[in-house]
């Protein structure tokens, strides 16, 4: 392994290896091939992966090749009215091949990780009843885990006026000030949390003061089990490679009308401090457009926080042992891939009783 480029080698399986006892895989497959009846456990195949790597890319791929549709996992592209600066896919491409989980809240709404587990376990149960292949494509960790490893998000730790007097905090001391004392109560939740995130930061710290327990151990104890027979494969790239990427889809993001998306949204009342508009890609322009940076810094400094946002993807993907890497090198393209990962699964399609292909 070469040191600099940030990756860590993992054994990958053999082209045509069955995959069958991946994520959540739970009894003994459902069926023989061609049948359209996933009712004991229907299948998910799920592509992770840094911002940038190719994910979308390599899952429409997936779904022309096996018949799928594709659940996003990307906790900004839920958001309505943001698209240039969450790579959401064009609106040609969702209409050859069906996304859910997009364009589903309004930029001030709090979207919750157990509402999306709620929405995408339908998403997944309705497509595997049509007789097609879910592909969950995202690099959203706590939402792939949410259904992947089957989360339990009770009702606890909500106080609203705990929740009011940290926001006024905010106010004072700033968002990153909240993320030090989260650090010290709950240092997994603030390692995953962006210092930036105030909702998330606001959240985590209620939960704590409301039961005394860290969200993240929250989650850990009401970790139930998986509905769905899943196997999840990761796109890594070379970190001087991937950080290449990331700038050049800045600078076609800001070509693309990215400022005056981030004007649109501030037009329309929505507040950076509090809403979706704080996602990296927004407050930067935010503050451009509010005269405290000049363009080249905003531009600079989305390059440098996306940069370390893939390097926290990284991190939180390389605790799963149950992901299979697949390298992105140069010189291979989407389809190259899709067609590696097709192959690998194959056993397993037809152990879950899935037709490649069925409509």
């Amino acid at each position: 392994m070469k040191e600099s480029d940030g990756i860590d080698r993992v054994r990958e399986a053999p082209r045509g290896e069955s995959v069958g006892d991946g994520i959540g895989r739970v009894g003994n497959g459902a069926g023989h091939p061609g049948e359209r009846d996933f009712q004991r456990r229907p299948p998910l195949l799920v592509i992770v992966g840094p911002t940038a790597v190719g994910k979308s890319a390599v899952g429409m791929e997936l779904a022309r090749k096996l018949g799928g549709e594709i659940v996003s996992a990307d906790s900004m592209q839920v958001y309505r009215g943001m698209d240039i600066g969450t790579a959401k896919p064009s609106q040609a491409e969702r209409a050859e091949i069906p996304h859910h989980l997009i364009d589903v809240a309004d930029p001030d709404e709090i979207f919750c990780v157990a509402r999306y587990q709620e929405m995408a376990r339908e998403a997944i149960r309705d497509i595997a009843a049509r007789g097609r292949l879910p592909i969950m494509v995202g690099g959203t960790g706590l939402y792939v885990d949410a259904v992947v490893r089957g989360f339990l998000f009770p009702d606890e730790g909500r106080n609203s006026d705990i929740r009011r007097r940290l926001e006024g905090e905010a106010e004072v001391t700033g968002s990153p000030a909240l993320h030090v004392r989260l650090a010290e109560v709950d240092p997994v939740a603030a390692e995953r949390i962006h210092p930036n995130d105030l909702r998330r930061i606001v959240r985590a710290l209620e939960v704590y003061e409301v039961t005394g327990m860290a969200i993240s151990e929250l989650q850990r104890k009401h970790e139930g089990e998986s509905e769905f027979d899943t196997v999840i494969y990761g796109l890594r790239m070379a970190r001087q490679a991937l950080n290449k990427r990331i700038d050049d889809r800045v600078d076609i993001m800001v070509e693309q009308g990215l400022i005056d998306e981030v004007r649109s949204l501030m037009e329309h009342g929505y507040d950076p401090r509090y809403t979706a508009v704080q996602a990296i890609g927004y407050k930067e322009f935010a503050l451009y457009l509010a005269g405290e940076e000049s363009l080249e810094e905003a531009i600079d400094t989305l390059k440098r926080e996306t940069r370390k946002y893939a390097k926290r993807q990284m991190t939180w993907f390389r605790r799963n042992p149950n992901i299979r890497w697949i390298d992105v090198e140069c010189g291979r393209g989407p389809e190259d891939i899709a067609d590696e990962i097709a192959a690998s699964i194959e056993s397993w399609l037809k152990g879950v009783g899935f037709s490649v292909g069925s409509k």
